[in-house]
């Protein structure tokens, strides 16, 4: 696909993968919008990238996931690429029955299923209708290779993975014949800050 001439709203754009793609997508000519739940994340994201259009938002919040899309829409009627990037990665041991499952969402709110997966999809069924009203268009959903060589402390982020793979290729076959074209990113280990430190934790001296 350009990357010139395209009004693109990435969800957790402020950092990792999500700013390196806006950064790509502004180099490259085009108009970039990028939503996070951490308003701080935003105003550094803004600091790096001086004409990024920055909203807060947590697209695993039902109301806020409305409340992005009808405020990017009205704001920005050309969008016409959406990139799923929003993700979360957590060590979950099945051994300790729910106590892994739980311990996140009463330390941060956070929920691998909810983020990576339920939202990506509400996300695209919200925007799909007005893509396919754009000449040209394309929706971008963040995957991993984890989705395809799963690694046993991250059961659930591999699941999630997994399932935006499959999510990808049957959204690809249903949107055959209109102006939406279908990506999946499939990203090796990169160095982020996507899993707060369980690499370190688990021992590995390489960070991607």
């Amino acid at each position: 696909m350009r990357l010139d001439g395209n009004t693109v709203l990435i969800t957790g754009g402020a950092t990792g993968i999500g700013l390196a793609l806006a950064k790509a997508f502004i180099q490259g000519g085009s108009e970039v919008i990028v939503c996070a739940r951490t308003e701080n994340h935003l105003k550094e994201a803004k600091k790096i990238l001086p004409s990024l259009h920055t909203r807060k938002a947590n697209v695993a919040n039902e109301t806020e996931r409305q409340v992005l899309y009808e405020w990017a829409v009205a704001k920005f009627p050309k969008i016409n690429v959406l990139v799923n990037n929003a993700g979360i990665q957590r060590m979950i041991d099945f051994r300790k029955g729910t106590e892994d499952l739980f311990k996140y969402r009463v330390e941060d709110g956070e929920d691998e299923i909810e983020i990576n997966l339920r939202a990506l999809v509400y996300m695209t069924a919200l925007f799909t209708p007005h893509l396919s009203h754009q000449k040209e268009a394309a929706i971008i959903n963040v995957s991993s290779g984890l989705a395809f060589m799963p690694m046993a402390p991250l059961p659930v982020y591999c699941a999630t993975k997994a399932a935006v793979h499959s999510f990808s290729i049957t959204l690809r076959q249903q949107l055959e014949g209109t102006s939406v074209r279908v990506f999946e990113m499939i990203p090796p280990m990169v160095d982020t800050n996507l899993d707060k430190g369980a690499r370190k934790a688990r021992g590995q001296t390489h960070f991607g």
